[in-house]
């Protein structure tokens, strides 16, 4: 087998000479013309060093201590590790190309796509005039799947949705038709259709340009239905390399069946989650803040939406001068009880945000009723006002996606989690600090770790601290926003157990968004899905899995991968006969503007919208 990428023992160490670290012990992939090859495995295994070795841009204290890094990309190997800088620029993005797992960072926000693809092509391609470069980058944005591969020239990155930014990030990649392609979770972020989308545009484009693909993931559903060969890393050594057929049908390490048992499933048992369970001498320690918690009996009705409706007027005239609106939720009802966990799922611009927003009062809605249980009676959100809306506010508690960016850089671990303390007024600084170390000790975290700040902690730790900090006034209510979108396996699963042992132990309730539904299924007693501002359909989640009804859960279902060889979707299928613009596809299953869902029952407690 024509081999492209051949890398043979490479060591790399971090640290200075009297104490070093290895980050990659005698590491040995080969990446095969045309093929894709998954590096596969938790954070810190060295994935992304052995994609910045490759590229030549290990960061500072790192260092290359042995190994070869042979790359064919002439009728001669060459060993990259050897090349100095200006070789290694001329190769970056000619015959190596990387694309990034977040377009939103790696583009520029003051430079037009077709910009940033033909400045690539002036680089690399001097000899190409103007209008050469133009007609190469709309090529390129046709073969990605823009619909106008013309007007995305022109558009900026913030015009463009989620899943065209991440073809545009594609087509950065391949325009200069590199024959290796490094894709740093391309799809990590992606709603389940749009993934689907890319996963299928990433095959086309391997058979068309030949292209071999290093991919490295998290996502073993994704390497099932995409991947040649995969390599499982840990703690910087290869535990397993093989096919995949072998590596997922017949794993020889501990490390990656290990792996496969954390990834939950749309179907079979349930991944099992361990709660974690809540310290009785943190919530002791916890009592003086917590005094005035409501503290309700599991199945306490906390908040009810009904038919909530929230328009937003677009900052854009249409091409006809008409001001366009937009229904961003429609006739919303749902309920929330104390110790449950509702899973509110659908596709980037379906509504969950603005929901959530709605329920935490951020956004007044414009139509229906949100009530809440103050610990006597039901109340209109709408209606709280002074210490009414604060105390409200501090039952109802928001942990963000991103635990990074929630969190400010420069303050410390202890500030982070006191700061709601010091906003409210409670307690003096000694008792503070008890009450943080409290908080740090219940969501698993170690006491000690308090003067820290955020980028000394690893990404579940992050998500743990933000957690923590949502807690720190004692809520009955935690609207969870895509909690473990970018995390491992191994630490979904340990966030998962932290929130499902505060579910059970304080009967903390959980608003679940998400677009990952086998995680949905492991941890939701009732599941509402929403499409384009509407919840289409809202049963137990049993039932919902078992039995979907409505075309766009069906949908939904049916382009999620899983890491089942015999499951495997049919990407040519799924897509058959849609448009490749995910709301275009989306279109057969919309309501008319401004019609507010009308339901049928179909079983006990299970609701389908009628269009």
């Amino acid at each position: 087998m024509d081999t492209l990428l051949r890398i043979r023992n490479l060591t790399v160490e971090a640290g200075p000479r009297t104490s070093r670290r290895s980050i990659l012990r005698s590491v040995n992939i080969e990446v095969p013309r045309g093929q894709c090859v998954a590096l596969v495995g938790e954070s810190g295994s060295g994935k992304s060093t052995i994609c910045n070795a490759v590229l030549g841009l290990l960061p500072g204290g790192l260092t290359q201590r042995s190994g070869e890094i042979l790359f064919a990309s002439t009728p001669h190997e060459v060993d990259l590790c050897t090349l100095g800088d200006s070789q290694m620029r001329e190769l970056r993005g000619k015959a190596i190309a990387m694309a990034f797992q977040e377009p939103s960072a790696a583009f520029s926000s003051v430079m037009t796509i077709g910009a940033m693809l033909s400045e690539m092509l002036e680089a690399h391609e001097p000899g190409l005039d103007r209008s050469g470069r133009d007609a190469r980058v709309h090529e390129m944005l046709a073969l990605v799947g823009f619909p106008d591969p013309k007007a995305a020239a022109g558009r900026y990155p913030f015009e463009l949705s989620g899943g065209l930014r991440q073809r545009a990030m594609i087509a950065s990649a391949l325009i200069c038709k590199p024959p290796l392609v490094i894709a740093d979770e391309p799809t990590s972020a992606l709603d389940v259709t749009v993934q689907a989308l890319t996963l299928k545009l990433l095959a086309k484009l391997q058979d068309r340009l030949g292209l071999s693909l290093l991919l490295v993931t998290h996502d073993l559903g994704v390497v099932a239905n995409i991947a040649d060969q995969v390599v499982v890393l840990k703690d910087g050594n290869v535990e397993e390399a093989g096919s995949v057929s072998q590596v997922l049908g017949q794993p020889a390490s501990t490390y990656t069946r290990f792996l496969l048992s954390q990834v939950p499933r749309l179907s079979g048992p349930l991944m099992p989650i361990q709660p974690q369970c809540a310290s009785g001498a943190a919530t002791q320690a916890l009592a003086d803040v917590w005094k005035d918690r409501i503290g309700p009996a599991p199945g306490t009705r906390l908040i009810t939406l009904q038919t909530v409706s929230k328009r937003f007027t677009a900052r854009k005239r249409s091409a006809a001068g008409l001001v366009e609106t937009v229904d961003a939720v429609l006739g919303a009802s749902l309920q929330i009880d104390a110790g449950g966990c509702v899973g509110l799922v659908g596709e980037s611009g379906c509504g969950k945000s603005t929901l959530s927003k709605l329920i935490l009062r951020v956004l007044q809605p414009d139509s229906g009723r949100i009530e809440t249980f103050d610990g006597k009676r039901m109340r209109d959100v709408a209606s709280l006002e002074g210490q009414a809306l604060r105390s409200y506010r501090s039952r109802v508690q928001y942990v963000f996606q991103d635990p990074f960016a929630s969190l400010n850089p420069r303050m410390t671990a202890e500030d982070i989690v006191t700061e709601p303390f010091v906003i409210h007024g409670l307690g003096t600084r000694t008792d503070r600090r008890q009450w943080a170390q409290a908080l740090m000790e219940l969501v698993g975290l170690s006491g000690s770790m308090l003067v820290r700040h955020p980028n000394a902690f690893s990404g579940g730790q992050r998500q743990r601290l933000g957690i923590a900090r949502a807690l720190a006034l004692g809520p009955d209510v935690l609207v969870c926003d895509e909690p473990v979108s970018a995390l491992d396996v191994s630490v979904q699963a340990q966030i998962l157990g932290l929130l499902e042992g505060l579910r059970l132990d304080l009967n903390v309730a959980t608003l679940f968004v998400s677009h990952n539904l086998a995680v949905v299924r492991s941890v939701a007693q009732k599941v509402c899905v929403m499409c384009s501002g509407r919840i289409v359909e809202a049963a137990p989640t049993a039932t919902l899995f078992s039995n979907p009804v409505h075309p766009y859960t069906i949908a939904l279902l049916a382009a999620h991968p899983e890491p089942d060889l015999g499951r495997k979707l049919d990407l040519t299928a799924l897509m058959e006969g849609r448009a490749s613009d995910p709301a275009a596809w989306l279109e057969p299953y919309r309501l008319q503007p401004g019609q507010v869902p009308q339901y049928k029952t179909v079983g006990e407690d299970h609701l389908v919208a009628i269009a």
